[in-house]
């Protein structure tokens, strides 16, 4: 999501989509839900969560997480703390519930009951010996920095976590407590080394939220392009030929990858797919400020294709 985005207009468009394909309405939803609290509408936020939990959802456990972590954030700690441990007692078999449910504990100063929780996962899913999923590392992570700012030895699982750290900065140093007081520094060197551990977790933070939101480009095979352009000639001028539209989604991917985005995909588009969400746009598909829209939409139903 790009800072520009209006959060509420992006949630709008999910909702009617998730009418047009309820098959993939947990997904749609969930994004709607994350895009309503990011637009500071936190009360239908947590509406859309439970609508969802009424829906018997796939995921119930993800579900009850992002609403602990929502209430939290507008005044409902008592109920938000209710949810968190109903987590612990269902102990799923996903990572994702325990990460956003130990990360909300942690988020509000509460850090031995946020340790607690990710020590419970850890202990419940993984393998101290190894080899762990790559979707468990988050729990890994958050626990090692959790336990550094608690002040607390290094343990196995620190050590699973410190092998797990992709970033070329150590996690000690970043989750380390007292790195911000370097922000104040007047040492040149000190700031440099900041920039690059801050630049550093940057970067895991993206690659982090890029998994749900995948950088997908639009791709016509070329029956569907052909059939395309005859019943909307207009778009010519976007897809000149097959051919060129080829070469243009390798270059588009290429600048992608230089610039370091990660996650990038391809989503495959067809012509009654994309009259289908020209219609809940309420607009014709010869618009062609649709197919950008279109194809984030396709990524958000989950057919992106690394």
């Amino acid at each position: 999501m790009r800072p520009e985005t209006d959060h509420t207009a992006e949630a709008e468009r999910l909702l009617r989509t998730a009418a047009q394909y309820p098959e993939d309405a947990e997904q749609l939803l969930l994004h709607a839900a994350a895009h309503l609290e990011l637009s500071g509408e936190r009360e239908r936020a947590t509406t859309l969560y439970d609508d969802l939990l009424a829906r018997t959802p796939q995921q119930p456990s993800l579900v009850r997480a992002l609403k602990a972590a929502n209430l939290w954030e507008y005044g409902h700690e008592a109920e938000a703390h209710a949810i968190i441990d109903g987590i612990g007692t269902a102990a799923p078999s996903d990572p994702a519930p325990w990460v956003i449910a130990a990360e909300a504990l942690e988020s509000h100063d509460e850090l031995q009951q946020a340790h607690e929780l990710f020590t419970q996962a850890v202990t419940r899913l993984l393998n101290p010996s190894g080899p762990n999923p790559a979707d468990a590392n988050p729990l890994l992570l958050g626990r090692h920095r959790v336990r550094r700012l608690l002040a607390l030895d290094h343990d196995t699982w620190d050590i699973l976590a410190d092998e797990a750290n992709t970033s070329p900065v150590p996690l000690d140093e970043l989750h380390d407590p007292k790195r911000v007081w370097s922000l104040g520094s007047e040492d040149p060197t000190e700031l440099r080394a900041e920039i690059a551990r801050l630049r550093a977790e940057l970067g895991t933070y993206r690659a982090a939220l890029s998994r749900p939101f995948p950088v997908a480009v639009l791709h016509w095979p070329r029956a569907e392009l052909t059939e395309l352009l005859a019943a909307y000639p207009s778009l010519a001028s976007e897809y000149p030929s097959h051919e060129e539209h080829l070469a243009t989604i390798e270059s588009a991917l290429r600048e992608l990858a230089a610039s370091g985005t990660p996650n990038l995909g391809i989503v495959t588009a067809t012509v009654p797919s994309y009259e289908a969400f020209a219609a809940s746009e309420a607009s014709s598909p010869e618009d062609a400020s649709l197919l950008p829209q279109y194809a984030t939409t396709l990524a958000a139903r989950g057919r992106a294709v690394g």
